[in-house]
């Protein structure tokens, strides 16, 4: 029962448990777009939030993984300052339980709070499946779901 409690303390507020075991596509210092109108253009992976590695092993995101960004690119007072986001595009293929591999032109992200909610009010092109089931608030927002 402990066990159980334990686990049910890693999720974020707007988060749904992990799916399927998908092809990790980004490491810390990757460049990814922003997809939403924060103001944001180009951010950079710092570091990837409930990543348990190996000793010496770069800690790799996926799709719809809870992630730490620099803002790189974009509105003045955006820049230089740390944000919380969820991946939705990599261009790394990964392969869906149905056989189909899925890879997309760009890697991109989406700004949340600390608590899970989305920092703007619309997504820009498609967002992955994975992230839409994850993360439903980012599902509500986005046009496109692949």
């Amino acid at each position: 029962m402990a066990a159980k409690a334990k686990g049910r303390g890693l999720l974020a507020k707007g988060m749904l448990a992990h799916g399927q075991k998908l092809s990790r596509g980004l490491n810390p210092g990757s460049i990814l777009r922003c997809a939403d109108n924060t103001g944001a253009r180009k951010l950079r992976l710092v570091q990837v939030n409930g990543y348990k590695g190996r000793l010496r092993r770069y800690p790799s995101a996926t799709v719809g993984d809870k992630i730490t960004v620099s803002v790189r690119q974009g509105a003045p007072d955006m820049r230089k300052k740390i944000f919380q986001a969820v991946i939705v595009r990599q261009r790394k293929a990964f392969r869906r339980i149905d056989g189909v591999w899925v890879q997309f032109e760009e890697n991109a992200a989406v700004i949340i709070t600390p608590e899970g909610e989305m920092k703007g009010s619309e997504i820009r092109g498609p967002v992955a499946r994975e992230a839409a089931e994850r993360w439903p608030r980012i599902a509500s927002a986005s046009s496109i779901i692949v």
